[in-house]
């Protein structure tokens, strides 16, 4: 466990501190990550060692990784990639463009809405009622049975997953859920490329499983959202930090069927990164009492967190499918907002102390001894 030290007293970087981040899923919330991302690219204190995303946070990994792979590969011989931040953050305007081009994520089930509901939009009645009706009477595979996604489209224009295998960072990883065994599975080098991210985020209720070596696979959330464990195997930073879009926490119990089932969206896309917490605590803990010998196998983790607080809690779960243009741009300006924030007032806490009380906000009441 780390010395508990403030920011003012801790000394001043003399190079850029690396990181690891871990990006959530959400739908379209996840333009506060590319907000985010966007932020933390324009400090160039900061070195982005490795990417985990899951969902739309693999979309986001991999337009950030692609960005930097391209403009390194278009350095001369020896020298320094050309503004490899600013194509970093171009290639993430140029995803979030597109997604916003696409139109609403549900566009195809509201037309199936309109004739099931007697011309009621969907909106009227709420997303998630709407998607339990359709779960009741067809699968993807009748409604969809083309297995039509436009972001296959877009990624496949923008995103060269060649060219980011060839880079050895920033390492990015990808995660996506067996349907056959629950358990998750990471994609990362050559295994990274565009099946592997239409597998993290394909929501099972809206397109057909992704196959994969003959394998079937749903959204990376619903095993690990997102995976740390290849932030910590492989490698060398201490510090994590996650963007978060899923709230840990409501203050009121929902009641109408809408709000619960967006309550019970948010507790199953968080349950893999409150198991993975708490085992990341159990571990800090074990080395700050001499249990366990830090070295190559274990080391104390520095774990930080960006959210959007009230502002993103405000939104609906069910927002998620909604590509308005209004609504990602006031996500992306949350996110680049946030970024700034954390930097301020949490920098100088790299690679010294987490700003996340691990026990308080992911571990709960659990017995001392877990």
């Amino acid at each position: 466990m780390s010395q508990s030290l403030t920011p003012a007293a801790l000394p001043k970087p003399s190079m850029p501190r690396p990181v690891n981040l871990a990006l959530q899923g959400g739908g379209s919330h996840g333009a506060f990550t590319w907000g985010v991302l966007d932020g933390l690219l324009q400090d160039d204190r900061i070195h982005i060692e490795g990417i985990s995303g899951a969902s739309a946070g693999a979309v986001n990994a991999v337009a950030l990784a692609h960005g930097l792979a391209t403009a390194a590969e278009q350095a001369p011989q020896g020298g320094k990639a050309p503004d490899d931040r600013t194509a970093a953050r171009a290639a993430l305007r140029n995803i979030w463009q597109g997604v916003e081009a696409m139109g609403s994520l549900g566009s195809m089930a509201e037309s199936l809405s309109k004739m099931m509901l007697g011309g009621w939009s969907s909106s009227k009645v709420g997303a998630n009622f709407f998607a339990n009706a359709m779960n009741q009477w067809m699968s993807p595979y009748q409604s969809n049975p083309l297995d039509i996604n436009p972001l296959r489209k877009l990624l496949e224009k923008e995103i060269d997953f060649e060219a980011i295998a060839r880079q050895a960072s920033p390492k990015v990883f990808v995660s996506a859920t067996h349907v056959a065994t629950g358990q998750v599975e990471i994609f990362t080098g050559k295994r990274l490329n565009l099946q592997a991210i239409m597998a993290s985020t394909c929501l099972p209720t809206v397109f057909r499983a992704t196959e994969i070596d003959g394998k079937a696979y749903w959204d990376g959330g619903f095993s690990s959202n997102p995976a740390l464990l290849p932030l910590i195997n492989q490698c060398h930073s201490s510090d994590i930090i996650v963007v978060q879009l899923n709230p840990l926490k409501r203050e009121n119990a929902p009641q109408t069927p809408q709000e619960i089932m967006d309550r019970v969206n948010e507790l199953t896309f968080n349950a893999s990164l409150l198991s993975q917490m708490r085992t990341i605590d159990f571990i800090n803990r074990l080395l700050a009492d001499g249990r366990l010998k830090e070295g190559d196998s274990y080391r104390s983790l520095f774990l930080h967190r960006i959210d959007g607080g009230e502002a993103l809690e405000d939104l609906p779960a069910s927002s998620k499918m909604s590509a308005d243009s209004a609504m990602i741009q006031q996500l992306f300006d949350m996110g680049q907002r946030a970024a700034q924030r954390w930097l301020r007032k949490h920098f100088e806490s790299l690679g010294q102390q987490s700003t996340v009380n691990i026990r308080r906000d992911y571990v709960g009441s659990l017995p001392q001894e877990f």
